[in-house]
């Protein structure tokens, strides 16, 4: 792996397995709201193994993007441009293979609108517990908050209701969360609307997906509304579509016990379509 490298844009990157060989094809991996690319080093260490490039790239106001107040971006459309300049970077590096774009929670939200809006940008798709429905308990004031200071304020940050034992049971993981400084809990109130708005976009820019597509659901998540998923999944118009549920995983599957499974799954599904 290479630690954070970029200009205008920061990514973590991990090159397949062995060294020097060309990749069967790339990942460009989009973390979820309060996470950061470091979090995808369990699943780009399979991919490498498996012969697959990596890149994750850091959203900004997130994990060690310069940008403040952090927790803070404007619009999701600037994570969206970020993705796809990331997007240029594997192209470049990885000549004639498939880029595969994966995202997990609001990442994945990221990910479909993005595969959505721009069909030649990507070959395959994989969502992780997308976020096309928030499942988290906000206190009243927050709601308030929102509708008194959004165009006022929209920078003002305010906590985002999740622990990390809400994303997975690995205690060990949760205790690397808690103490990593790359990890936050809060939001600005300009990036809690533009996700409310893509969120409520997801649905009718669905019927422009053309590329095969993978979802991956938890059987116990507590982040996002599960449902929202399997009825957005049920309505693509895609021959090649696929729905693999985990019953008993929280939500953050890539980090959660019994992710080795998920892993193999992703992989079973991606080297046919390499």
């Amino acid at each position: 792996m290479r630690e954070l490298i970029g200009t205008d844009v920061l990514y973590r990157k991990w090159e397949a397995c062995p060294p020097g060989e060309p990749a069967k094809a790339a990942f460009l991996l989009i973390h979820g709201l309060g996470a950061q690319s470091a979090r995808w080093r369990f699943l780009a260490e399979q991919l490498a193994a498996a012969g697959f490039a990596s890149y994750a790239v850091e959203l900004r106001g997130y994990g060690l993007t310069p940008e403040r107040p952090r927790g803070h971006v404007d619009s999701l459309a600037d994570w969206e441009r970020d993705v796809l300049v990331m997007r240029e970077t594997v192209a470049a590096e990885n000549p004639g293979r498939k880029i595969f774009a994966l995202g997990e929670s609001v990442g994945g939200l990221v990910a479909f609108n993005a595969a959505c809006r721009h069909p030649a940008a990507f070959d395959d798709l994989v969502l992780i517990s997308p976020d096309f429905k928030n499942a988290l308990k906000f206190p009243l004031s927050t709601y308030l908050t929102l509708a008194a200071l959004i165009l006022f304020r929209p920078r003002k940050t305010v906590p985002i209701p999740f622990t990390s034992a809400m994303c997975t049971r690995d205690a060990a993981y949760q205790a690397v969360l808690d103490a990593d400084p790359g990890e936050l809990r809060i939001g600005s109130l300009a990036c809690l609307m533009s996700i409310l708005r893509e969120q409520g976009k997801a649905a009718k820019l669905a019927g422009r997906l053309t590329i095969p597509t993978l979802f991956l659901i938890s059987g116990k998540d507590s982040l996002v509304d599960e449902r929202t998923g399997r009825k957005l999944f049920g309505k693509l118009p895609l021959a090649d579509k696929t729905l693999l549920e985990y019953p008993g995983m929280l939500h953050a599957l890539s980090i959660e016990l019994g992710r080795e499974k998920v892993f193999r799954d992703i992989l079973d599904w991606a080297e046919p379509r390499a």
